[in-house]
């Protein structure tokens, strides 16, 4: 063990008996709190052990009748009836984790992933995080104020895949996939009958009632309609077959599939290059507030899921972070057939142009493109592949990314291509934070083993992909008469930077000429 790492191990065991030591004083102060209340209301109300406190009604004309606030706090109480568990230990009574072999390859052996803190799957959960990835947040407050159960379980009848996604050899690489479960979408099917007797989950070989488990991937097939299809149609750029191009509308066929993130953390570790101990001791203050992350770094302590410290035999983390979308144009059983001729695009999200048009980048014209070509593709024989994942403004998120917007528009000289990525590092302190280490999962998820056409210019993709074991035959650009001229900055700045062209590469001089 190098002093780096020693010193890293003590900060660990630091935070975790100080989190031990809060644990222990908070439960004290809740149960002295719990016994207090208990005692005044007692005092107050003394109503019959057979009556409950909404139905009785004391004689005294002056007794206070129950208020909305004591029924919410009834209601916490029988939600919430247990003291506050903050976190949990290996080896603690009671803990024990179902079993969970990453890269199995029968599900049953893999084992669920289970990550509920429901009272009866707590003890045996086998992951951190929350089911939902950032939606999680969502479901609590519509628990809290009582729009959902805070006991619900979910109805799986009929949500099963619309086709057939693996399995695959990749599935069975601990290494080639940590960043999704592969099993993600087999969950209602694989332990079909356990569900339908009332059981949530079974591990493999054993059975275990009450442990609350959801699938997190979901595979369906839908139709989709954009204008930028139906000119196409009308322009005869694309025809019409009846069955992905459906109609003069240019109204296409799509299978699709929704992925929320799963991360094997020493698989995600290795694949970034550091210890998996580091990449805990980063998630944990970073996963809870950036200023709090600031003084975390510090301190050692805050953090959104403390058994990222304490429980480092789970292994496995649902990050609060977007999820991926996959729409397959064409057959998908030719997605993972080397004989037919597949086109991809991996696209990182952009709101402002994707969804509002803004033409400060060439993220929607590349985006449609994208999908005009797939669609081609696919009418070819061959089959075409839009994967898109949340990783809005780089990664860096919407704020920053209009933050930097005004501040490029704003600085000395006006916004030119020499100093594109410059505004972007003052403010968030890195030009990109997509890191595309993790994004060829999907497509080994997918089953893909060449890509005859990459639809993307971008080094970092290309890069990871080939890194990861899939060739790129051909790279296409984004053709000249699609760069709107207010993002011709961005594209040439990228450009300068390592993206693909072939064109010409303009030099420092040369860059500062181009400005909006």
């Amino acid at each position: 063990m190098t002093i780096q790492e020693d010193d890293i191990l003590q900060r660990m065991l630091a935070s975790m008996e100080a989190l031990r030591t809060d644990q222990l004083k908070l439960t004290e102060q809740f149960k002295q709190l719990s016994i207090a209340t208990s005692k005044a209301e007692s005092l107050e109300h003394a109503p019959s052990p057979s009556v409950s406190v909404e139905s009785f009604k004391p004689e005294q004309t002056d007794a206070k009748p129950v208020t909305q606030t004591e029924k919410k706090s009834e209601s916490e109480s029988v939600m919430y009836p247990n003291r506050v568990i903050l976190t949990t230990y290996p080896g603690q009574h009671g803990i024990k984790p179902m079993s969970l072999k990453w890269g199995a390859e029968d599900p049953r052996q893999r084992g669920p992933v289970v990550a509920s803190r429901h009272a009866e799957s707590i003890k045996k959960r086998n992951a951190i995080g929350a089911y939902g990835g950032s939606y999680c947040i969502y479901r609590a407050l519509a628990v809290a104020i009582g729009d959902l159960p805070f006991d619900h379980r979910p109805n799986f009848d009929m949500t099963e895949p619309t086709f057939k996604i693996g399995p695959h050899p990749t599935w069975f690489d601990p290494e080639k996939i940590v960043s999704l479960d592969p099993w993600g979408h087999t969950a209602p099917t694989t332990f079909f009958e356990e569900y339908k007797k009332g059981l949530d989950v079974r591990g493999p070989s054993v059975i275990y009632a009450h442990t609350h488990h959801r699938p997190t991937i979901a595979i369906t097939k839908a139709h989709m309609t954009m204008a930028e299809m139906e000119m196409s149609v009308k322009n005869n750029s694309l025809k019409v077959d009846g069955k992905i191009v459906v109609n003069n509308r240019g109204d296409l066929a799509v299978s699709k599939a929704a992925v929320e993130p799963v991360w094997y953390l020493p698989g995600v570790a290795k694949r970034f290059g550091i210890e998996e101990t580091l990449l805990r001791r980063a998630l944990f203050p970073n996963t809870y507030s950036y200023r709090a992350g600031l003084a975390s770094s510090v301190t050692g302590v805050s953090g959104m899921y403390p058994e990222l410290i304490t429980r480092p035999d789970l292994k496995v983390y649902l990050p609060p972070i977007g999820g991926i979308s996959v729409y397959i144009f064409g057959n998908p059983e030719y997605v993972s057939d080397p004989t037919k001729k597949l086109t991809l695009r991996v696209h990182d999200e952009c709101n402002g142009s994707d969804v509002f048009g803004s033409d400060i980048c060439t993220c929607r014209p590349y985006l449609i493109y994208g999908i005009e070509e797939c669609v081609k593709q696919a009418q070819e024989g061959g089959v075409g592949v839009i994967v898109y994942f949340r990783k809005e403004g780089r990664a860096l998120g919407e704020v920053t990314k209009y933050l930097v917007y005004n501040a490029r528009k704003r600085q000395a000289g006006g916004d030119t291509a020499s100093n594109y990525f410059l505004r972007t590092e003052c403010i968030a302190g890195v030009k990109d934070m997509r890191f595309q280490a993790l994004m060829p999962d999907v497509l080994h998820w997918l089953g893909i083993q060449k890509i005859d056409r990459m639809m993307s210019m971008s080094n970092m993709k290309h890069d990871a992909i080939v890194g990861s074991g899939i060739p790129i035959i051909e790279r296409v650009p984004i053709p000249e008469e699609m760069i709107p001229a207010d993002s011709r900055v961005e594209i040439d700045a990228k450009i300068a930077s390592g993206y693909f062209t072939e064109g010409k590469v303009l030099n420092n001089e040369e860059l500062a000429n181009v400005f909006v």
